[in-house]
């Protein structure tokens, strides 16, 4: 399964990116970092489930989704 949100497309991000004169003097620069978006079980309409992360879960997007 895949860390994206079906219904938004919300995905990985990786941060932790800092300016040259911040590297120039740190010490001990750390590497980046991957981000995951906040995935939960969602119950359907039609009583299954599906992995969604939770803004669209606050909004009520997996009570929409239909499948044909």
């Amino acid at each position: 399964m895949a860390k994206s949100c079906p219904t938004c497309g919300k995905g990985t991000i990786i941060v932790g990116h800092y300016s040259n004169r911040v590297r120039a003097t740190k010490f001990n620069p750390t590497g980046n970092k991957r981000k995951y978006p906040n995935l939960q079980w969602a119950p359907l309409a039609d009583g299954s489930r599906l992995k969604i992360c939770t803004k669209c879960m606050k909004v009520g997007k997996h009570l929409e989704i239909k499948f044909v």
